[in-house]
Parts: structure tokens; sequence; C-alpha cells
């Protein structure tokens, strides 16, 4: 790892790394250590007591923060006819069928997510090597494949998100912009908490949630206590 700046050593030792701090702590924290040059996102890691590699521990799902991610999020629509139309009423971005393939396999990506109905996923489908490795391939796991495009595009847009752990077990997210005020970073933290526990695999035994960390994107990490933060769930 390369050594970091003279700035972020300074705003580490706001810090105490022996300590875990309440959420609403930790959210002032991470305002305080942000850089004021450019405006951060704030991001969140939980670590989870799961098995990454077995199969019914595979902690995946989506929650709406209900204070959004403070960014406009773009959004490629996969429908037609009717679908179509309402999906445009909706807010969507970019909204085809196979035109909209053809752009994307020539290399335009310039869209955050996408949603599709049930029958252009025949279109979709061969754009899986191009949209899976980032990410944007509809799924019906996550809702962003659906007979009812308007209602995900509307979700989307005020501020769905989808998480995953990772092979660690982890789950890494964002949480808003830097320059929200604590009480709507507080929230979005408590939404996805509350989504958490929600998909807790049945096969989990003990403390699922083991550790919560915040930082803002250029900043250093936070501790917070995990007990204290499912109380104000």
């Amino acid at each position: 790892m390369g050594r970091r700046g003279k700035r972020y050593l300074l705003l580490k030792k706001k810090i105490d790394k022996n300590k875990l701090y309440v959420a609403m702590d930790a959210v002032k924290l991470v305002k305080e250590t942000s850089n004021c040059k450019f405006e951060e996102s704030v991001e969140v890691a939980i670590c989870l007591n799961v098995k990454p590699k077995t199969k019914g521990e595979r902690v995946r799902g989506t929650v709406v923060l209900p204070q959004g991610l403070g960014k406009k999020i773009k959004v490629a629509v996969f429908a037609e006819g009717d679908e179509a139309e309402r999906a445009k009423e909706a807010g969507a971005d970019y909204v085809d069928g196979e035109e909209l393939a053809k752009r994307i396999e020539a290399g335009w990506l310039e869209f955050d997510a996408v949603v599709s109905t049930t029958r252009m996923m025949r279109v979709v489908a061969k754009l899986g090597r191009i949209l899976g490795p980032k990410g944007l391939m509809p799924s019906p796991k996550v809702g962003t494949v659906s007979d009812d495009p308007a209602r995900v595009v509307e979700e989307l847009k005020k501020g769905k998100i989808e998480y995953r752990s990772d092979a660690t077990g982890v789950i890494h997210t964002a949480l808003g912009r830097a320059s929200f005020n604590e009480e709507a970073l507080l929230d979005n933290l408590k939404a996805l908490l509350r989504s958490l526990i929600e998909v807790k695999p049945s096969t989990v035994k003990g403390r699922y949630i083991k550790g919560i960390s915040l930082c803002s994107s250029m900043g250093p990490g936070i501790g917070v206590n995990v007990q204290k933060a499912l109380e104000i769930l």
C-alpha cells in the first residue's frame, strides 16, 4: 500500500481506532473527516457471520434508501409498447429494445442500472458478457426483471440499491454524500441494516452482524458499535 498523505494522517488522529462509536457519532466523524476539496460519498462496510462459499449463506438483497444517494441515477429499460411508455413516464433515461442492445454491444454504457421486462430478456441475455461483470445484468432476484418496469424505475430513482456479500462475507455499499446531514445518513444506514436482517440466512448461528465501519471515500474507517446500532432500528 502506498504512503498516505499528511491530511489523511491528520484526520486519522481524530479517530480512536480502539473505540466503537455509536452510529450518530460515527456519522458525525465521517463528515468531519471527509475531503473539503470535493464532495465525497459516504461508504459502509458490514462484516457478516456467514460462510460465503456455502450457497445458502450468500447474502444478497435490495433496499430503497429513504434519503437517496445524492446523485442522479441513469436507468436503461428494455421494454416495448405500453410498458415502454410507462417506463418513460416514470423517468427512465433510455427505453428501447434491439436498438438499445446494439448500442451496448458497441460499447455504450452511460447508465447506472438496467431494467427489463420478462419478454425482453431474450434480447438482454445476449448482453450477459458485457453487463454481467459490471453488475448491471437484470435479475429477478433483485427485482430488475419485471413486467412493471415503471415501478422499478421509480424505486431506482428514489435510491434503491443492490447489495451482496463478497468472498469474505462483507457488504460494501454507498450510503449517500458527505454533504448529507447526520440524520439523513443515519436514516440510510438504518434502512440498510433492517434490510440485511430481513434477508438473514436461516442457517446462521450466533451473532449475524459482526462489524460495521463507516468512512468517506477518501477518509479513514470509523468503527461502529453493532449492538447499539441495532437498538435504534
